[in-house]
């Protein structure tokens, strides 16, 4: 699609919106403000690249922690750390200065990188989803480390056919700013509009649809397996009870079971998703509005808008580090190797040790202790 400097707004595909705005969006926010949101950003951008790059440095140093899923994590660790080098950074110096400093070109590549890392987070979010699905529900564990490592290669190469598009044939393009950040914006092209909406559905509502199901799947068959095993053990405790005459005896208490030895890290999984659903939801919506609603796009307040929904989806990276140390013990206690000694002022708490069980163990009470 050939541009030129006369039709400028309506040469896009899809319309992307460089940082270099208008008065009455540049200025949406107040000098202290902005300073304050900038320090905000820096912070993310300092907790997103140091705490993923622990997470790759540990899956990296440590043989024993480079399982199947433990690769999955530690890509999804380096897409994040690509996001808080390649993007957020400009983010930051946009809001500070109030335009865009960094050339049409470089606003359209790192259009391009923005949506290729997240991609590719949301692609091994999918991946993690489908294989909890297939142990827990189907009782099929089929992905190891050689299977992870190809699916990780294909996930990348999957990811950058989908976002390179938005880069192509953008040289020549120069769009006044609607946001700070180069993101979607108003056309009225039929082709333009069609590959921003397969470009969302592929970041977004395809994913979620397709993690949904799994989890609620895997959530009822969690359920099905809790009543199957209560129901077993009393029936079977009150038998034995019974055959040996011991009705004085008090009835043994439920057992906490924990009933699949990859059970463990669903809920850490699942934590995940919701956080890219609060995260990603909003941004979807926003960026399809941004595509079909001129009025929407053209409206004073489209530059706060567009600020605050950048940032939460950028909080996905923040968090993914944090929720790693916090549900998963292993990484924790690596992390606390990796700290100085100054740091570590908190005393160590020792976990509660669970046996690991396959889904279909069943446990069962007896006289003295827990038989299978």
């Amino acid at each position: 699609m050939g541009c030129n400097n006369t039709a400028l707004d309506s040469c896009m595909l899809p319309n992307l919106s460089i940082a270099t705005a208008p008065p009455d969006s540049r200025f949406a926010f107040s000098t202290p403000l902005r300073i304050l949101l900038a320090i905000i950003m820096i912070v993310m951008i300092a907790i997103a690249f140091l705490g993923n790059a622990i997470v790759c440095l540990i899956v990296y140093q440590k043989p024993a922690m480079r399982s199947a899923i433990n690769l999955l994590l530690a890509t999804l660790a380096f897409s994040d750390i690509m996001l808080s080098l390649f993007c957020m950074p400009f983010t930051a110096v946009t809001i500070i200065t109030g335009s865009w400093l960094f050339g049409t070109q470089f606003c359209q590549i790192s259009a391009m990188l923005y949506w290729f890392f997240v991609l590719e987070g949301v692609a091994i979010l999918l991946i993690i989803s489908v294989d909890r699905f297939l142990i827990i529900v189907q009782r099929q564990d089929k992905l190891n480390p050689h299977r992870a490592k190809i699916m990780i290669a294909t996930s990348w190469v999957l990811s950058f056919c989908i976002s390179f598009p938005s880069v192509v044939g953008w040289t020549l393009v120069e769009v006044p700013t609607r946001a700070p950040q180069c993101v979607l914006g108003y056309t009225e092209f039929s082709a333009d509009r069609v590959y921003a909406v397969m470009l969302i559905v592929a970041v977004f509502f395809i994913p979620f649809s397709v993690m949904l199901y799994s989890y609620l799947c895997i959530l009822n068959t969690v359920r099905r397996n809790a009543v199957r095993i209560h129901t077993h053990a009393d029936s079977l405790c009150l038998s034995q009870v019974s055959k040996l005459g011991l009705m004085g005896l008090q009835r043994p208490h439920q057992m906490n079971v924990d009933m699949s030895f990859k059970t463990r890290a669903f809920t850490t999984i699942l934590i995940l998703f919701v956080g890219f659903s609060l995260c990603w939801l909003p941004h979807s919506v926003f960026s399809l509005l941004s595509v079909f609603s001129r009025t929407f796009y053209y409206s004073p307040s489209f530059y706060v808008i567009s600020t605050f929904i950048l940032w939460l989806s950028y909080l996905k990276s923040v968090f993914n580090p944090v929720i790693y140390c916090w549900r998963i013990k292993k990484f924790r206690e690596a992390c606390l190797e990796f700290m100085p000694k100054t740091f570590k002022i908190l005393p160590k708490v020792r976990g509660r040790t669970r046996r690991r069980i396959r889904p279909s163990t069943i446990y069962v009470c007896g006289e003295h202790q827990s038989a299978v």
